[in-house]
């Protein structure tokens, strides 16, 4: 609390960033929480209950009055107003109707037309506040508009001026700083046709997956998207923060799936949500352990005959999972990225296969060397060597493949992969070294 109020004492409040305050918050104990957050200015509570993680958020509303909440969220953005709103409800719906019932029409509104989104529909993540202009517009009036609505604080964050028609219809997006060299005396249009540069515009549908909103951003190197509608009819942006923290949040929900973990469940703070998500994961890890452990019951008699079997026997199995999770990861993670189509399944395939018999050829020569000096058996090194190219070819084939059958049956990947892969290779590299073990040394 005391970092906090150094901090307030150091700076001018108007200078400050919610993201600086956010973070000084989070090292305070429960204690000094409840008293810091009161310190902090009204116009910045929006951005830092949202900047800040989940736990704190009911803290954080808990704090203030329905008043000092809804001025609050009068001071975000659209689309932050909108999952401010989301969370508030989740949390307390009776607080959230009064806090919404307190906002300015035009605000009811644009929050009302936002929710009408489904959730990976890019019109959910589109910021409603616009600078636009007519194309048969004068820039020296555009120009004046834009000094005006940048003083009353009614637009922030411009990077682009959207041109449309008398419909609203996109036309073109112009750079601020090209509009600035533009001939304040002609109207933008004239300017665009004397240009010699092309002012097209980067565009999206609201109703496209948000998925495809990240890949354009990442294709173009774009900070700002328009967002159109069926007809073209400009409606909103989406801008780069916000891609960020939708590469974050699916980032994070990849690794959350390839660990048999939930993600929502595991950003709460109630710790028997939690424990019951991965209960479900771990129980189907226990049948897969039971069905690894059955192919070794098939061959006690070889383990109880040679005591070194038993010894090896878990070195095929790891190496055989590792290898695979290699492959898995790297291939769930080209899925997410969009950068497998369609048609290179069996180029990816190939290629893993590939590295896993190269490194299988690789650690098969190094273990057998060692199996055959350590147990004075040289066959057994011959045995363990097999087993390894064969598991790592496994583990290869089906690290790729697992999640690409996934993905084409509209399936995440991430989900339960992992889980399906450490039984493959599991069965498979005991079923391969104990089967050749009792055919070549029994």
């Amino acid at each position: 609390m005391k970092q906090l109020q150094d901090y307030l004492s150091a700076h001018d409040i108007s200078e400050m960033h919610p993201s600086d305050i956010a973070k000084i918050l989070k090292g305070c104990s429960d204690e000094e929480f409840s008293v810091a957050i009161k310190l902090v200015p009204k116009k910045f509570i929006g951005d830092i209950a949202l900047a800040l993680p989940d736990r704190y958020f009911d803290d954080v509303v808990g704090s203030f009055s329905v008043e000092d909440l809804s001025e609050a969220v009068a001071e975000l953005e659209s689309d932050d107003q909108v999952e401010f709103l989301q969370e508030l409800e989740e949390l307390n719906e009776t607080i959230a109707t009064e806090v919404f019932a307190n906002l300015h029409e035009d605000d009811k509104q644009e929050i009302t037309k936002l929710q009408t989104y489904e959730d990976e529909e890019a019109g959910a993540y589109m910021q409603l506040e616009l600078f636009t202009a007519y194309k048969d517009e004068i820039v020296q009036d555009v120009i004046k508009r834009f000094a005006h609505l940048r003083k009353e604080n009614e637009i922030e964050n411009v990077q682009n001026l959207f041109i449309t028609d008398e419909d609203k219809k996109l036309q073109y997006a112009v750079g601020l700083d090209d509009l600035l060299i533009f001939d304040f005396s002609k109207s933008v249009i004239e300017n665009i046709e004397l240009s010699e540069e092309s002012f097209e515009p980067i565009k999206a549908v609201d109703t496209d997956d948000i998925r495809d909103v990240v890949h354009i951003f990442e294709a173009y190197d774009i900070s700002v998207l328009a967002i159109v509608n069926a007809y073209g009819v400009l409606l909103g942006r989406i801008t780069s923060d916000d891609i960020y923290d939708i590469i974050n949040e699916h980032a994070t929900e990849q690794m959350y799936n390839l660990a048999g973990v939930d993600d929502e469940a595991e950003e709460d703070e109630e710790i028997l949500p939690a424990g019951k998500k991965r209960a479900v994961w771990l129980s189907f890890n226990l049948l897969t352990a039971i069905a690894a452990s059955l192919v070794i019951g098939i061959f006690s008699n070889t383990l109880e005959s040679m005591v070194a079997l038993a010894v090896l026997m878990p070195i095929v199995a790891s190496m055989g999972g590792n290898a695979g999770t290699q492959s898995l990861t790297v291939v769930v993670r080209q899925l997410a990225l969009g950068d497998i189509s369609q048609g290179d399944a069996m180029r990816i395939i190939k290629k893993e296969v590939i590295i896993a018999l190269i490194n299988g050829f690789f650690f098969a020569i190094i273990i057998g060397l060692i199996a055959s000096f350590w147990f004075e058996k040289g066959m057994l090194g011959v045995v363990i060597a097999l087993s390894m190219i064969i598991n790592l070819f496994a583990a290869g084939f089906f690290g790729a493949t697992i999640p690409l059958l996934l993905k084409r049956m509209d399936i995440d990947p991430a989900i339960g992969s992992t889980v399906i892969l450490t039984t493959v290779t599991d069965v498979v590299g005991f079923f391969s070294f104990l089967g050749l073990a009792t055919y070549i040394l029994l």
